[in-house]
C-alpha cells in the first residue's frame, strides 16, 4: 500500500488554495466592522431552469467591473486597490463596441493575478463568439454593472431590483454574472 501512495503525484504542501474567506473576514475586521462578514448562503437556491434552449435564448451579461473614471486615479491593469473607482448604482451600457471597464476597485489577489486581459474577467467577446457559433440565441443589447458596496441589504433591496429591471427591459431569457 505504501508503494501505491508514494507513486501518487501529489502537489507540494505549499500549493494550497488561498484562504479567501478567512482573508476577507480579517480585512473587514481590520476596517472596524464589529460583526464578522457573513456571505449570503441559502438553503434553497433562487435559480430557475431555462424556459427554452440556450441556443434560442437572449443572454444578458452582468458584471462587477466599473466604467473607467479618469478623475478617480490609477485604474489600469496593474493598479493597486482603488476604492475611489467604485460605483454605487447599477449602470447599463451597450454590448456593441469595446467598453472601457476596469477592476481596480475590486479586492483581488494582485500578487498572483493581473487584470491585463479584459476577456478573463469580462466575457463579452466570448458571448459574441457563442452567438456567432449558434450556442446562444443572441446577446442582449446591453450589459449591466452590479455595484460591490459590501451591503447585502442594499444589494438585495436596490441593486438586484435594478438589475432585474434592466435584464427584463432587454427581454433577456438568461443572465450570466461575471463577478470579479
Amino acid at each position: 500500500m505504501t508503494d501505491k501512495l508514494d507513486s501518487l503525484d501529489y502537489t507540494p504542501d505549499h500549493d494550497a488554495p488561498i484562504p479567501y474567506m478567512e482573508r476577507i473576514r480579517g480585512y473587514y475586521a481590520a476596517l472596524g466592522y464589529g460583526k464578522p462578514y457573513q456571505w449570503a448562503h441559502y438553503a434553497d437556491v433562487p435559480f430557475t431552469a431555462l424556459a427554452k434552449p440556450l441556443a434560442q435564448s437572449r443572454v444578458s451579461l452582468i458584471t462587477t467591473a466599473a466604467p473607467f473614471q479618469p478623475d478617480k486615479g490609477d485604474q489600469g491593469p496593474g493598479a493597486p486597490y482603488n476604492a475611489a473607482a467604485k460605483f454605487y448604482r447599477v449602470y447599463s451600457e451597450g454590448t456593441e463596441g469595446e467598453p472601457d471597464l476596469r477592476i481596480s476597485h475590486i479586492g483581488i489577489d494582485r500578487k498572483h493575478t493581473t487584470a491585463e486581459d479584459i476577456n478573463s474577467w469580462f466575457p463579452l467577446e466570448a458571448l459574441r463568439r457563442l452567438q456567432a457559433a449558434g450556442r446562444i440565441g443572441e446577446l442582449a443589447p446591453r450589459f449591466h454593472g452590479a455595484p460591490t458596496n459590501r451591503s447585502q441589504k442594499t444589494t438585495i433591496e436596490q441593486d438586484c431590483v435594478d438589475l432585474l429591471a434592466g435584464v427584463r427591459a432587454d427581454r433577456a431569457d438568461v443572465a450570466v454574472i461575471a463577478g470579479n
